[in-house]
């Protein structure tokens, strides 16, 4: 697959989209494979303030629980209710529906150190 040139992505395979002043957040391609079959998320509540690094979700798949983590500090201003319905989206549409939230940044600066989508690319085919 090739990743959207315009997104930047964490070295735990989460995707971000920058949306204005906010960016928009989910798990890629690679990692809704590797995770399988996702059967529910939890999902924070809006308003939420979260650290880089820090849980923001947990996506549990048939064959396992991950977590889904903060790329940048920030506030939770947008959730993907619909996920809480119909989970299976993220695998269906990992870089589209399947977005998890909206993150307002603290500091837009922080998303300069994500990776870009040649350097995701080259990552994914080391693992």
């Amino acid at each position: 697959m090739a990743y959207p040139t315009d997104y930047r992505y964490t070295e735990q395979h989460e995707w971000i989209h920058v949306e204005g002043d906010q960016i928009k957040l989910g798990i890629t391609d690679y990692a809704q494979q590797q995770l399988g079959d996702i059967v529910f998320a939890e999902l924070p509540a809006v308003g939420t303030k979260v650290n880089r690094g820090e849980t923001v979700a947990t996506v549990e798949s048939v064959k396992s629980v991950s977590d889904v983590y903060a790329p940048v500090s920030g506030e939770i201003t947008t959730v993907n209710t619909a996920l809480e319905a119909a989970p299976e989206t993220i695998n269906a549409d990992p870089h589209g529906e399947g977005w998890i939230v909206m993150i307002k940044p603290d500091d837009p600066k922080e998303i300069d150190s994500l990776l870009d989508a040649a350097a995701y690319e080259k990552l994914i085919a080391a693992e």
